[in-house]
């Protein structure tokens, strides 16, 4: 097991920037402003051929300044417990802080390794205005600078000295399943999360807002791993004016793209708003699977509103994403949440499935015999093969004489005649058409394709009439020849 490494400190002392300059990442959201990391990062890091993982934590506060203190403070106690190591990050711009010496306090009776980091010092003659840090107590610092990279290096040198050497792991046949839980602010996120974890991993408040990073958790569940990302509230863009919102945002719709399947939680107390809607949009663009989660449902006066006009109302509003499963529950009463990540591997297992090539050409041919496509300038449309490309979701190629002539109507009863037969009725497909040529592009017909494609054509036609020019000029030679033989 790899050794566990905590980033400790006040707010705004420069934790997140250290943790993406270790991990040589972005995941950590990083700025000026402070307080904004709140829960828990977790990442795998490499220094030295030795491989330890990382916690990034929020700023440690003693009294209620923030409203979010004694949540943060919560993580902050589980991240000491769980670390082999802790790295005791300080300001050296800002000077000692009160809240410098209370942290101290706390890790000294933390009985572990502690190593104490002055951070922001980017040249030699600031290190003589830090004589106030050694009323610490504490005769070894480390000066850094987190921001450019200064001294970050000798001080891993000596953070990795005990650790043990990195351990090939074995390589296992499937990987876990990447679920992403996307939703508006303050729709239950959080606390889906923490359900599905099976402890308060993340921070959970009736704020809107509260999350602001993507936060990954793994779990287990009858011998399938899964790895759960908790993202933000992703509002409406006239919404959002704020720059730290607008990456917490970009760092929620990246995780649709990383992602197998997206749990869409939409608040039943609320109702279905088109902000929902358009949040499903977003994941079907994508291409990854979909299920919706209509969460405080033990809020839902039945009398009013029942399950099934729910469902009915959300599956008007919502046709684009008519193959995605849709259920109620409540995270804070865990109603039916045990029953999601079965679901999610139910629509994982028709989201990386692959078909038979001649299995797939039966259920083309049959479905052209039944419905014969419309006839394209005088011509029939021919279907010749098809074949399965990818997975992921599945995407099918057919190739045809004339794929521009494919009407979107057919395109979408040949789509429904695959869910049907395959089946695959619980995850999205693709499904392209391509000339059938000597050489076959994948890729699709681009600008680029089209151009090469009409400059062919082109110098065809030009040697073409050259080539008659060239007999028709033969012809009257030789008609000028046998009339002079004649005379």
């Amino acid at each position: 097991m790899k050794p566990v490494v905590a980033l400790l400190g006040r707010p705004n002392v420069g934790k997140s920037t250290l943790f993406n300059r270790i991990t040589r990442t972005r995941q950590a959201l990083v700025d000026d402003m402070p307080g904004v990391t709140r829960d828990r990062h977790y990442a795998d890091a490499r220094w030295d051929d030795k491989a330890f993982t990382l916690i990034d934590t929020g700023g440690f506060l003693t009294s209620d300044d923030d409203y979010f203190a004694s949540q943060i403070k919560e993580q902050l106690l589980v991240a000491i417990e769980q670390a082999d190591a802790l790295i005791f990050i300080m300001d050296g711009r800002a000077g000692l802080s009160p809240y410098d010496r209370d942290l101290a306090d706390l890790l000294r009776r933390a009985d572990k390794p502690v190593y104490y980091l002055i951070n922001k010092i980017e040249n030699y003659n600031q290190r003589d205005e830090l004589g106030d840090f050694y009323s610490l107590g504490i005769d070894d610092f480390y000066y850094i600078s987190a921001e450019h990279g200064v001294g970050v290096g000798d001080f891993l040198d000596d953070l990795v000295k005990g650790f043990p050497e990195e351990v090939e792991p074995e390589e296992k046949e499937d990987g876990p399943i990447r679920i992403a839980i996307a939703g508006r602010p303050n729709v239950g996120k959080s606390s889906l999360a923490n359900r599905l974890f099976g402890e308060k991993r993340v921070v959970v408040n009736e704020k809107a807002g509260t999350t602001r990073d993507a936060i990954e958790l793994s779990v287990t569940h009858k011998g399938q791993e899964f790895v759960l990302k908790d993202t933000a509230g992703i509002r409406r863009k006239g919404k959002v004016t704020e720059k730290l919102e607008k990456f917490s945002i970009i760092k929620a719709l990246d995780s649709l793209d990383d992602c197998d399947v997206a749990l869409i939680l939409i608040d039943c107390e609320e109702g279905i708003t088109d902000q929902d809607i358009t949040i499903a949009g977003y994941a079907e663009k994508r291409g990854c699977g979909a299920i919706f989660l209509l969460n405080k449902w033990d809020l839902v006066d039945k009398r009013e509103k029942d399950q099934k006009e729910f469902l009915r109302e959300l599956r008007s509003m919502s046709k684009f994403l008519a193959y995605a499963p849709a259920m109620t529950i409540s995270a804070l009463t865990g109603q039916r949440c045990h029953k999601i990540l079965d679901e999610v591997a139910k629509v994982h297992a028709e989201y990386c499935h692959r078909i038979n090539t001649g299995v797939l050409n039966r259920i083309i041919e049959d479905a052209v015999y039944r419905e014969e496509p419309s006839l394209h300038k005088g011509k029939r449309l021919r279907f010749f093969y098809a074949t399965q490309v990818a997975t992921r979701p599945p995407c099918f190629v057919c190739f045809v004489n004339y794929p521009k002539a494919v009407h979107f109507s057919y395109k979408r009863y040949l789509i429904n005649q695959l869910r049907q037969m395959i089946p695959l009725s619980l995850t999205p497909i693709k499904l392209m058409f391509r000339e059938k040529t000597g050489k076959i592009v994948f890729s699709g017909n681009t600008r680029e394709f089209e151009r090469i494609q009409k400059k062919k054509k082109k110098i065809t036609t030009k040697l073409d009439k050259q080539r008659k020019d060239q007999s028709r000029k033969k012809r009257e030679r030789d008609q000028k020849t046998s009339s002079n033989g004649s005379v």
